[in-house]
């Protein structure tokens, strides 16, 4: 069997020397094919590694480039451990060794096909992922990493086509509270949590950014809660009469985080006591909405979907988009779009208003 010596050079770049032996008749000839057509396909990776490195002067392994990304941006992500988690993710299926030079649209493919067998929670019962978990945790941190080595400078000749990896999402629905929902939510309500849920309906904020919410960044002077929201931009809420209603008497609960629960039983591994404060975790909320939820009997109301009611409810009473828009931190004008419906009476107001003073013109 044929030996090949690899050596090192800068770069990465790799040397493979066919070694002595001596071969007879097709087998000769058969042998030597398949060394030069491993050749020449390592050398193709050498060349592609020693181009996208030349101008990035740093490692382009997956693993360097994650630990990069992470200590430059990703540990002040809005949820760092979701992200390391995704990280770990695609770097253990790559593996540590795997350069990015190496992952082209092929091998993307299958790292999004495997992701798609995965089932929430892991459970052998569960359902499947959905296909916005999976462009979310696969497709786009995988996305991540190409864009943060390209800022590095690096340069790919065989980048993933990223539009083509990611998987069809159906709309987002907008979902309304009921007034009697919001009844049976409020009387199945613990005590502890009520302000939590008070704040996360009045602000229309998302989830992590109202359980991590701390006191450093609510100013009851200036009547502005300043902090980084999704995608690490400056966001800034006014605090209303009714915000500061809810916030103000919770000072002195916890000298940092905003938000805390009560204790109902003790943990020692935790260094939990039973009866003292401590504040939410993002664990701990998710638990305390489900039972919420189940105790209230109101069928397919999300946690998310509080957002929605706030958007929804903000939009009828301002006909505002772009109000709506920078209260909810959108990005783009097309996300707030969903609200509009709610819009739709006032159109054909509008619209029945125009028709009427075309017919009195004519008389």
């Amino acid at each position: 069997m044929s030996v090949f010596k690899v050596k090192k050079s800068p770069y990465y770049q790799f040397d493979f020397v066919l070694r002595g032996h001596r071969f007879y008749g097709s087998t000769e000839c058969t042998v030597r094919k398949e060394a030069e057509k491993f050749e020449a396909v390592e050398r193709e990776k050498a060349k592609e590694l020693v181009k996208a490195m030349k101008r990035s002067k740093a490692s382009l392994l997956i693993d360097d480039v994650a630990a990069r990304l992470w200590n430059e941006q990703a540990q002040y992500d809005a949820d760092p451990e979701a992200t390391e988690t995704n990280f770990a993710r695609l770097v253990d299926y790559f593996g540590k060794s795997r350069s990015l030079t190496e992952i082209d649209h092929a091998a993307a493919k299958k790292m999004v096909a495997w992701r798609r067998g995965h089932r929430i929670k892991g459970r052998a019962d569960a359902p499947l992922i959905s296909n916005s978990t999976v462009n979310r945790s696969s497709s786009k941190v995988l996305q991540r990493f190409f864009s943060f080595a390209k800022a590095e400078g690096a340069q790919f000749d065989r980048e993933p086509k990223w539009t083509e990896l990611l998987l069809p999402e159906p709309e987002e629905r907008v979902r309304e509270l009921q007034e009697e929902e919001a009844v049976a939510f409020e009387d199945a309500m613990r005590t502890d949590y009520e302000p939590f849920f008070e704040f996360v309906r009045a602000s229309g904020m998302r989830q992590k950014e109202c359980i991590t919410l701390r006191w450093s960044e609510v100013n009851f002077a200036t009547r502005q809660i300043v902090r980084l929201g999704k995608g690490g931009r400056r966001v800034v809420f006014p605090v209303t009469e009714s915000i500061r209603e809810i916030l103000f008497p919770l000072q002195g609960q916890h000298p940092e985080y905003v938000f805390t629960y009560v204790a109902v039983y003790g943990n020692k591994r935790l260094g939990r006591v039973r009866g003292e404060r401590y504040p939410l975790t993002i664990t701990g909320a998710k638990s305390a909405w489900q039972r919420m939820r189940a105790k209230a009997g109101v069928k397919d109301f999300r946690f998310h979907d509080y957002r929605h009611d706030f958007g929804t409810k903000l939009l009828r009473e301002t006909g505002n988009l772009k109000l709506v828009q920078k209260a909810l931190n959108h990005r783009d004008i097309k996300s707030t779009l969903r609200y509009a419906h709610v819009l739709d009476a006032d159109v054909a107001s509008a619209v029945e208003a125009v028709a009427k003073s075309r017919k009195k013109s004519r008389k």
